[in-house]
């Protein structure tokens, strides 16, 4: 059996597996954009594929501090339409 790899969310703090998660990431350059790969280079941090998280981390700037980096309102608009 093959082991699927889990990853917690950082805002409900649930573990979930990877493929059901969006994952944000902070590269050297200081850039922030969603990882649709999971294997970018960087500091990543996780999101259930779920809106009222996707709110959530926006109304309380956890990602930022996660990241500790600005998050662009566009990240959270992207994430938004891609769990639509």
């Amino acid at each position: 059996m093959k082991k699927i790899p889990q990853r917690t969310c950082v805002i409900t703090k649930e573990k979930c597996d990877k493929k059901d998660l969006l994952r944000i990431v902070k590269n050297k350059e200081g850039q922030v954009f969603l990882d649709s790969t999971g294997k970018a280079n960087g500091r990543g941090a996780y999101l259930k594929k779920e809106l009222d998280v996707i709110e959530k981390a926006e109304k309380t700037k956890l990602l930022e501090r996660v990241l500790e980096i600005e998050v662009p309102s566009e990240i959270y608009e992207e994430m938004k339409i891609l769990v639509k």
